[in-house]
């Protein structure tokens, strides 16, 4: 791990993060919302986020903690720390109602059903919910982020990439609402920014607090955490909101371009 390293995985996370302001933007420079193209974009940040997991993740983490403790006490850390980043992530998601938990997929076009000329109290708190929902969400993604790239920026570098790629509808379900609720453009992208800024603030928190502490067991533990993370967010965020946007098909298509572009990304790596 050199310096580099923490430059470029700091960097991914604030990216990253700031992806979210991206579809925040969105509403002001667009008219509408191409959902065939967010729908395979999904698909494929799920693809690429499921293969790294199980492919390059999951089985260093077995790796490095078998070398450490053994085939049987390293599997059974292994397989916990897995499931354990699930339920870190299931928690945070089960700590919110669920009618405030920005799943459902979010338009620009719905900006024409509501009038900006007139403040909706109601609104404006459903933008920010969704803006907090959102920033607790990108906390364990920008630890993810930053540990993946601290260890390895190509495994690191799609990681991002992939994260980025679904925070940008995630920007525009803060936007649209606020947007609606003040009539203001401003604060609907500052709002869409600010959420994401958590991303980037779980990478210092995770130099800070876990950088003085890594080793070989403890980066087993963390990216079976992070496997388990990127798995839920997959399975309960990526897809559903792919298929949301109307193109099942079209996500699956994503889906395997994303894991073939991991798949060749790691080949030409290693």
């Amino acid at each position: 791990m050199t310096g580099n390293n923490l430059v470029l995985a700091v960097g991914l996370a604030l990216f990253a993060g700031l992806s979210t302001g991206i579809g925040g933007l969105f509403t002001i420079f667009f008219k509408s919302t191409n959902k065939k193209l967010l729908s395979y974009a999904l698909g494929l940040s799920a693809g690429v986020m499921i293969y790294v997991s199980f492919v390059e993740l999951f089985a260093q983490s077995g790796d490095l903690l078998s070398a450490a403790y053994g085939p049987n006490v390293g599997g059974i850390i292994n397989v916990s720390s897995f499931f354990g980043g699930m339920l870190l992530i299931a928690i945070i998601d089960k700590l919110i109602p669920s009618y405030e938990n920005p799943h459902e997929a979010i338009t620009i076009e719905d900006l024409d059903s509501c009038d900006p000329k007139h403040s909706d109290r109601k609104l404006l708190r459903v933008g920010a919910v969704t803006a907090l929902v959102i920033a607790a969400h990108n906390f364990p993604e920008g630890i993810a982020t930053f540990i993946s790239a601290m260890q390895n920026p190509a495994t690191g570098i799609p990681i991002a990439l992939a994260v980025a790629i679904h925070n940008i509808p995630e920007g525009i379900a803060i936007a649209v609402p606020v947007h609606c609720a003040t009539g203001s453009k401003r604060k609907a992208v500052a709002m869409s920014f600010a959420s994401g800024l958590t991303e980037p603030l779980g990478a210092i928190a995770a130099y800070f607090i876990l950088m003085p502490y890594l080793n070989d067991t403890l980066f087993g533990i963390l990216f079976a955490g992070i496997a388990g993370i990127m798995v839920f967010i997959s399975f309960d965020e990526l897809l559903p909101t792919a298929r949301e946007y109307g193109e099942h098909h079209i996500s699956i298509y994503g889906l395997i371009t994303g894991m073939a572009i991991m798949a060749l990304s790691l080949i030409l790596v290693f």
